[in-house]
């Protein structure tokens, strides 16, 4: 699964998808919560014969509410199992903006 393919199916939420951010205009401003943020974390690539065999990327997918909400959060990975991609799952509050944030990490291999 390539990024793009990840970010259309997380599209199929309904929730607003975007990558690291979304940036606010007059004309189109940032989205409400609940929305998603996915972000590169690092890479995990597999090395041979002093090469990056194969590339393995590493990612948040950042589910941000304004409270806890077990069903946006089961839309989310639903469609993570549907894909097949496993992942971690870790939640922060962060005080500064009131936002729930719930992260999935997740791995793409060779996209």
């Amino acid at each position: 699964m390539t990024l793009a393919e990840l970010k259309t199916a997380l599209e199929g939420t309904g929730l607003p998808v975007a990558y690291r951010e979304f940036i606010s205009t007059v004309e189109n401003p940032a989205p409400a919560p609940p929305f998603i943020c996915i972000q590169f974390a690092n890479s995990d690539d597999v090395m041979a014969d002093n090469q990056n065999y194969k590339g393995i990327g590493n990612y948040d997918v950042e589910l941000y509410a304004e409270l806890k909400d077990q069903t946006t959060e089961g839309l989310v990975e639903a469609v993570l199992q549907t894909n097949r991609l496993a992942w971690r799952k870790s939640e922060y509050y962060i005080e500064t903006e009131k936002f729930n944030q719930v992260v999935y990490e997740i791995q793409l291999i060779g996209g």
